[in-house]
């Protein structure tokens, strides 16, 4: 655990919350937002210390991105997926590709598996020729690089290769509009016959050194989307503690405010409650992988649990909102309170497909009765 870091990313917390609402009414971080968090060096987080990043072990990755997620989950969101990305790449493809994603620690890489059906690639000499669109990627505006899933229809298997793209050979269209973390720039990638040299493509089955994704290492997105979210719910916990312990009075009653009432300090407890325990599934989840060793491995029943914490603790961010909501009021959901965004991006964030509840559930009770292969492919 990175203790500085954290203590930088907190330092952040002011500047990213004074700028929260324009970077959900911007469709993206605010420029004040992104040097705040580029100065702390969170979109270094997961570079190595060779290549002047943070090396960050996933407990650091998941306290700091809480922090940030207090003043914005948006931005937090945006720092988290990078991270993410960052890893990916690294993992996925040759040296000629790690060298351009590790060429500035501080850039941002975004990605997207979301694909047109349109979207393909054509093997060329040197390379591929790619040409879709891609939605949702997250960080889409402030990137330099994205990584975009191609399908590549040629073979007898068709396949789906990952490309490394500048994002100065694509064009973003605008079409993340969405009831929650609006301000994530998760907007929609444009490739028109764009080339993308051999170096920068991982094409599967192709030989060649860390050329696939070891299931463990799929954990850090579900970490990187879940702890903004955790975040977010603290967040929205402290504007309610302030408005408990305040003057608020609950409506038509004797209490002269609601910390006065045993029941809304109860109902505040639960939220607090269902919070914390939130951070402790994922804190869990974040100690045990960085506990593996290089190369080590998990059993798929240990996978299984593992997602399934990371699920629960989504679903109590969600919980805990609606108890703090609850002893908010309606005033909550007034445009200028901040408490109406929190709760809107905890709804959308803790629907992240890593999450799917019901999906999980499926791959538990298959383990339990060794019914075999499980549903989800991310394991």
């Amino acid at each position: 655990m990175n203790e500085a870091l954290l203590d930088a990313a907190r330092k952040t917390v002011p500047t990213l919350a004074a700028n929260a609402a324009r970077t959900e009414r911007e469709l993206m971080p605010a420029p004040d937002s992104v040097a705040a968090v580029r100065a702390a060096g969170l979109f270094a987080l997961t570079v190595p210390r060779a290549a002047g990043g943070q090396e960050a072990d996933l407990r650091t990755l998941v306290e700091v991105l809480a922090a940030l997620g207090r003043g914005c989950p948006s931005t937090a969101w945006v720092v988290g997926l990078n991270a993410s990305n960052k890893g990916v790449a690294r993992l996925m493809l040759s040296a000629e590709g790690q060298d351009a994603v590790l060429a500035d620690p501080d850039a941002v890489c975004c990605a997207s598996n979301v694909m047109s059906r349109q979207s393909s690639g054509v093997r060329v000499p040197g390379g591929l020729r790619v040409s879709g669109r891609w939605a949702m990627a997250s960080g889409s505006e402030l990137a330099s690089l994205a990584m975009v899933g191609v399908p590549l229809p040629d073979g007898e298997t068709p396949a789906v290769a990952m490309a490394l793209v500048p994002v100065s050979d694509l064009s973003v269209e605008r079409t993340w509009r969405a009831a929650g973390l609006a301000g994530t720039s998760s907007h929609t990638l444009v490739a028109e016959d764009v080339f993308v040299p051999d170096g920068f493509v991982n094409v599967p089955g192709a030989a060649g050194p860390a050329r696939s994704i070891p299931p463990e290492s799929m954990f850090t997105g579900g970490l990187a989307a879940l702890a903004p979210m955790i975040g977010a719910t603290r967040g929205a916990r402290d504007l309610v503690a302030a408005a408990v312990a305040g003057g608020r009075a609950p409506y038509l009653t004797t209490y002269a405010r609601v910390a006065d009432s045993p029941l809304g300090r109860y109902w505040f407890t639960e939220a607090m409650r269902r919070t914390d325990t939130a951070m402790r599934r994922t804190v869990r989840v974040a100690d045990v992988l960085d506990e593996l060793p290089v190369g080590g491995r998990l059993p798929v029943a240990e996978r299984v649990e593992l997602r399934v914490e990371l699920s629960t603790a989504a679903r109590e961010c969600r919980e805990a909102m609606e108890l703090l909501l609850d002893l908010h009021g309606a005033s909550g959901f007034a445009d200028d309170n901040p408490l109406q965004r929190f709760w809107r991006d905890v709804a959308v964030g803790t629907r992240h497909p890593f999450f799917t509840p019901y999906i999980l559930a499926e791959d538990e009770g298959r383990l339990a009765f060794d019914v075999q292969p499980t549903v989800s492919l991310a394991l």
